[in-house]
């Protein structure tokens, strides 16, 4: 599914996506990784994309778990798992994602 350019997201930036899983948050990190999990924590399902991007990393903005961008994990002592999905940047820059 294409969901836009790579350029439409700021370095440590995000999205969200409408899809039929839910919403789904797209971040791109300072080193230009983007990574893509449901948007919401799973502490007390705040809204990841509203979060601090550091590394690849994000800070829930209600409690400050701290979301793996990688595979939606919270860091330790926390636990819990966002649903991580897979996305890929094309050799012309459009996001696609698999849901």
């Amino acid at each position: 599914m294409n969901i836009g350019k790579l350029n439409d997201i700021p370095v440590l930036g995000s999205r969200v996506v409408q899809t039929e899983r839910g919403e789904i948050a797209i971040f791109r990190t300072s080193d230009d990784a983007i990574f893509a999990i449901a948007n919401n924590c799973p502490h007390k399902e705040g809204p990841l994309a509203d979060g601090i991007i550091h590394g690849h990393k994000v800070t829930c903005p209600l409690h400050n778990w701290q979301i793996n961008l990688e595979n939606g994990e919270a860091i330790a002592p926390d636990q819990g798992c966002a649903e991580s999905f897979k996305i890929e940047v094309d050799t012309d820059g459009n996001l696609l994602l698999n849901i």
